[in-house]
Parts: structure tokens; C-alpha cells; sequence
């Protein structure tokens, strides 16, 4: 029986150990993604961000692979426009908070919450880190900036 109860906690401890490294390995990629489908932002399209002015979820039939990650765009037009000019809509610092980032962490962003401030393209973790960066977006952008290589650092490579 003791024999029974140790195996049991050894499984116990190998599903814990597996889930916190799960867990470090979501925040440790450049361009934030779905851990299970891969697909970058979660799915959602970089291109309407601009044009819409919305968070929109991509579709299957309009995908577009780039940087080792699969884009979803919601049109045809929008997956030609990403793969004409990737950079150009891409989300600074990797889709990671722009907030977390001035403080030297990589926290991912939420495809929901997101500002466009001159021409380029933010997601944020939580509606309070949006709040911030639109009542200041200069100096944070400024902040997040300066901390980029080093928050770059602590992902994977």
C-alpha cells in the first residue's frame, strides 16, 4: 500500500512539474501565440487591428505562415496586406504588455485589448495596462523600449 501511495504522489508531482513548465514556456516566445494551435495572436487578425480599428478573429481559409508561426486574417486583402509588409503590422514587442515590458517582464498581451498609437500596433494583459498606456502612451512606449532587450533576453531564442 505505502508503495501505492508513493506512486501516486510521484504522478501527482511529475502533472504539477509539467504544468508550471507549460506554464514558463507560454511566456517564453517572441511573437505571443496559442501554446496549442500555434497560431499567433491567438488566432485573431493583425491587419484589422488597423482597418477595422477591432480585435477580429482570423479565419482557417485565410492563413499565411511567417516567422515560424501561422497568421489568421479575416479576408484576403488582409493576408495580402501582412504578406506584403509583415513588420508593418505586427504587434510592438511581440504582442507582449508594453506596462509589463517597461518593467522588465514579458507579459503577454490579450488579443482584446490593444491600442493602435502611431501606426503601430499594442496588446495589453489586462484593461487597467491599457488604461495607462493611453493616458501616457509616449513616456511608456519610451520605457518599454529602453527594457525590450532585456525582457528579449529571457525569451526563447
Amino acid at each position: 500500500m505505502p508503495g501505492r501511495i508513493l506512486a501516486g504522489l510521484l504522478v501527482v508531482w511529475v502533472v504539477a512539474a509539467a504544468a508550471m513548465f507549460s506554464a514558463m514556456a507560454v511566456t517564453s516566445e517572441r511573437i505571443v501565440r496559442d501554446p496549442l494551435s500555434g497560431l499567433a495572436l491567438y488566432g485573431y487578425d493583425p491587419v484589422a487591428y488597423f482597418i477595422d480599428k477591432a480585435a477580429t478573429p482570423g479565419d482557417a481559409e485565410y492563413e499565411f505562415r511567417y516567422g515560424g508561426l501561422i497568421w489568421r486574417f479575416r479576408s484576403e486583402a488582409n493576408r495580402a496586406a501582412f504578406s506584403r509588409s509583415p513588420e508593418l503590422f505586427m504587434p510592438e514587442f511581440g504582442g507582449y504588455d508594453p506596462i509589463a515590458v517597461a518593467d522588465g517582464m514579458p507579459v503577454e498581451g490579450h488579443p482584446a485589448y490593444f491600442a493602435v498609437h502611431e501606426q503601430k500596433l499594442f496588446l495589453f494583459a489586462r484593461e487597467e495596462s491599457l488604461a495607462k498606456f493611453v493616458a501616457n502612451p509616449e513616456n511608456l512606449f519610451e520605457a518599454a523600449t529602453k527594457a525590450w532587450p532585456t525582457v528579449l533576453k529571457k525569451l526563447v531564442p
